[in-house]
């Protein structure tokens, strides 16, 4: 089974994210909302021929990447989540959550073993 499909994002603590947006917005024309800025791309790829990488500066008080307490997280995008969940499992690898389904995919949490909180995705 194919697992990681791509990066569908890179989320990492900052003193001011609200600064740092407005800082990289002036110097580097990079501008999105309270979520972060959405890079859209093409791929040859059969499963997910256009894609997306978020770029998120998140508060370093954040607690969304715990339990990790690395600065950052990476946020890997999945064909069939279901599916990789349960191999996982059989695996032995930490998942942290449940499945979460929104409009945009679904998503879950798993622990590598290094303590890096890592995010999956399954684009809808």
């Amino acid at each position: 089974m194919k697992k990681v499909t791509g990066i569908g994002g890179i989320f990492f603590k900052c003193k001011d994210p609200k600064a740092l947006k407005e800082w990289y917005k002036t110097h580097l024309g990079i501008d999105g909302s309270e979520y972060g800025v959405t890079f859209d791309w093409k791929d040859t790829a059969e499963a997910h021929p256009n894609g997306s990488i978020t770029w998120s500066p998140s508060p370093e008080t954040t607690d969304y990447f715990a339990p990790s307490s690395k600065e950052f997280m990476i946020n890997y995008t999945v064909d069939n989540l279901e599916a990789l969940v349960e191999e996982l499992k059989e695996e032995d690898v930490k998942i942290l959550d449940e499945i979460a389904i929104y409009d945009f995919g679904k998503f879950i949490h798993i622990m590598d073993p290094e303590g890096n909180k890592v995010e999956l995705w399954e684009p809808k």
